[in-house]
């Protein structure tokens, strides 16, 4: 049995695996860089070991942090996301040593992560794939060639990409060969390899995903969907369960489609298969996310499943506690990534010292952090610095209880993207249900808010002033 997981991450993701260890008795090893000497996820879990000055590579030697899971006394590793959470050579270098990789396969994992592989092993399933190359593209001629026959708009993708990067629309021919390079280089750099490949653009399209669990036993079930349509460059930023967009029999059809991808590939452990929804109805599938999501919370929140838990038990060789029939969702969910970035000034990082910081609450809300009152954002990682989820039974209830708990949120210091949030929250088109992958450039007045204190953060500086004039 599983006693003893090291978290190959830092930040919320990793304070979230250690609370999940923590319910089942399990002991947590954190690691840390020097950035993350005084992180919550160091205190948090029942050890820490410093893995470098460097803020970023400690996090980023697959053998160091395998090592350090061996000589720690750990029978498991945890990736989270990011990182090296979609690395195989992780996953493999963990089995050579004997230390339980908690995600699927190292083969799955590689195929996967490859978007022509994965496309090419969704076609050979019957899964419904946007038209585009079947192979990485040889030259700028091939990727025109290709363009001129599925026609524009087109999306140049780096082959092994992710995150929303190494990805461009090219409207043109122009625009394609403009691009070209740029990709390439920009796959070469984020991600190793040069490979990129090309496909047609749906047009302001839903994105739709749908959360998966497959067991050693080759069981597997989907957890409904989540909508990730409201982004900003690729990026995501508010993510809904259920999708209030969906009817019922889309929601039972995609779920199933998701089971069938799975199943071609074996897939064990959590993962997601994202699917695009076209203005005609019609889902393309996109790609699958070999490891656990950012929002997983409102998928456990509609729907009871700790998620994090199941990894760990489904990596212990544990069979599913659930069959699909098991599964059901209540209300809606949805998420908030609360970044540290000025929304009036092209969402730039906002970093450094937080002076304060109140936590909402309540019924129906969930916080993920791993910020507190002076502690300083540092500037080497994701802007991320918390995740609000708010729950309620209604669509229109729960858009309700996320403008009460944004209000509730205060973080002074630095900007964040709340104020935004809370616009997007009084939005017509938001409010009914109905938008697309398009929402944001399509509403940039709402990056034009108005901020105010709260009367009892007014009075606390009122009070602050009048003590540090009477002590002259």
């Amino acid at each position: 049995m599983i006693r003893k997981i090291l978290v190959a991450n830092r930040g919320e993701i990793a304070v979230r695996i250690v609370r999940a260890c923590a319910e089942l008795g399990i002991k947590s090893v954190a690691i840390y860089t020097d950035a993350d000497r005084h992180a919550l996820h160091v205190k948090k879990a029942d050890e820490a070991y410093h893995v470098g000055k460097d803020p970023i590579l400690g996090y980023l030697n697959a053998h160091t942090l395998v090592n350090l899971a061996a000589a720690s006394g750990c029978d498991a590793l945890h990736p989270g996301y990011g990182f090296l959470s979609e690395n195989p050579d992780l996953a493999t270098i963990c089995a050579r040593r004997g230390i339980r990789f908690i995600g699927p396969s190292p083969d799955v994992i590689r195929r996967m992560g490859d978007k022509i592989q994965a496309r090419n092993a969704m076609l050979a399933a019957g899964i419904p794939v946007v038209p585009g190359s079947d192979h990485n593209l040889e030259s700028v001629d091939e990727a025109r060639a290709l363009a001129n026959q599925i026609g524009y708009p087109v999306m140049l993708k780096a082959t092994n990409g992710g995150g929303g990067r190494g990805i461009r629309r090219c409207d043109s021919e122009d625009e394609l060969l403009k691009n070209y390079d740029r990709v390439v280089s920009e796959a070469s750099k984020a991600f190793g390899k040069p490979e990129v490949f090309v496909e047609k653009c749906v047009v302001h399209p839903k994105h739709i995903e749908v959360q998966i669990l497959g067991d050693t036993q080759g069981n597997i079930i989907h957890l409904f969907e989540r909508d990730c349509s409201i982004q900003r460059r690729n990026q995501k930023l508010i993510e809904i369960a259920p999708s209030p967009q969906l009817t019922e029999a889309q929601r039972q059809y995609i779920g199933k489609l998701a089971v069938r991808a799975a199943k071609a590939v074996g897939y064990v452990n959590a993962g997601t298969v994202e699917f695009l929804l076209d203005q005609d109805n019609q889902f393309y599938f996109m790609e699958m996310n070999t490891r656990l999501q950012v929002e997983h919370p409102i998928t456990e929140t509609i729907t009871g499943v700790d998620i994090v838990q199941e990894q760990i038990r489904i990596a212990d060789g544990q069979p599913l506690q659930y069959k699909q029939e098991d599964i059901k969702h209540r209300g809606f969910a949805i998420e908030f990534r609360v970044n540290a970035e000025d929304p009036k000034n092209e969402f730039l990082p906002s970093l450094g010292r937080i002076t304060r910081y109140y936590s909402p609450g309540g019924p129906g809300v969930r916080v993920d952090a791993a910020i507190y009152t002076d502690y300083v954002i540092p500037p080497y990682f994701d802007s991320m610095c918390a995740k609000l989820t708010v729950w309620n039974l209604s669509w229109e209830s729960t858009i309700e209880r996320g403008r009460r708990a944004l209000a509730d949120m205060l973080v002074y210091g630095v900007k964040t993207t709340i104020p935004y949030y809370q616009e997007i929250l009084k939005n017509p088109e938001f409010r009914s249900g109905r938008f697309n992958t398009g929402f944001v450039e399509t509403h940039p007045e709402l990056t034009q808010y108005v901020e105010k204190k709260p009367p009892e953060v007014m009075a606390a500086a009122i009070a602050a002033a009048i003590a540090a004039h009477q002590g002259l």
